[in-house]
């Protein structure tokens, strides 16, 4: 009810840029976290299965085991026996973090915690202002009142932090504010898109300037996306890497020192 109705062709491109946009984060964030979970998979393996089937080899050598040897020993002992304790712990600690998430304090607290953690903090930042800047250019173009536009933009941002925002706007324009001031003090946007809007209001171009910086963001996603799986890959296949290579070197330490330990 609130202006003209929204013309099939402007939905059907919003959905689109929005749907490519949630793709492309996911798929650079998937990979990652698959790699970590495969990682973790791989150590605790060995630290659990493998490592423990060399203890009775020491024993037999006899002599004093090098501090890496011992110390890896003893976390192979430990996480065997209270296996089942850390499952259970870590099931317990995921469904608590969930829940609490799952409240509105806990929900800003963790959007407030992805927008400020590095480098996948500033890929979701891009995120949500392209996705703000889309869904509001749409609104605008499509006739609906800037209050109206304003609410649904904050019931869509799925960002406690960004709704806030964009309901402390909503609210000064009742007041007959201006956009940009409330935009600027949330310090979620940027100086560049709070001038770009700010400059929209005074002109009458605010869908047109809106629109520029949902291109702008959504290219930057792009680069963004892009820079994350070429630097992520080869740090977690490192990290990786120093893992298990600690991991064989405090294995093999007591062979390289087996004459002495014979003597």
């Amino acid at each position: 009810s609130d202006g003209r109705r929204i013309e099939k062709a402007d939905v059907a491109a919003y959905l689109e840029k929005v749907n490519v946009l949630q793709r492309k984060v996911k798929a650079s964030l998937f990979y990652p976290a698959f790699v970590s979970f495969l990682a973790c998979g791989i150590t605790t393996f060995l630290v659990v299965v493998i490592v423990p089937k060399f203890k009775d080899i020491f024993q037999a050598l006899g002599g004093q085991l090098p501090l890496p040897t011992r110390l890896l020993l003893g976390l192979s002992e430990n996480m065997g026996t209270y296996l089942a304790m850390e499952i259970v712990g870590t099931i317990a600690a995921v469904l608590l973090f969930r829940f609490y998430i799952g409240t509105p304090r806990g929900r800003l607290w963790f959007d407030r915690l992805t927008l400020s953690v590095p480098v996948i903090g500033k890929l979701m930042r891009k995120v949500v202002i392209a996705r703000f800047a889309r869904t509001l250019a749409t609104l605008v173009k499509s006739g609906v009142p800037i209050l109206s536009s304003l609410e649904i933009v904050a019931k869509t941002a799925e960002n406690k932090v960004v709704e806030q925002a964009v309901m402390s706007a909503r609210s000064s324009i009742k007041e007959g504010e201006n956009i940009a001031d409330p935009l600027t003090l949330s310090k979620v946007f940027p100086p560049m898109v709070t001038r770009m809007i700010a400059v929209g209001e005074k002109t009458g171009e605010l869908e047109k300037m809106l629109s520029k910086i949902a291109d702008f963001y959504e290219s930057e996603v792009d680069a963004a996306v892009t820079a994350l799986t070429s630097l992520v890959e080869p740090l977690i296949i490192a990290l990786l890497g120093i893992v298990i290579g600690a991991i064989v070197i405090a294995l093999f330490l007591p062979v390289f020192k087996i004459s002495t330990l014979v003597r």
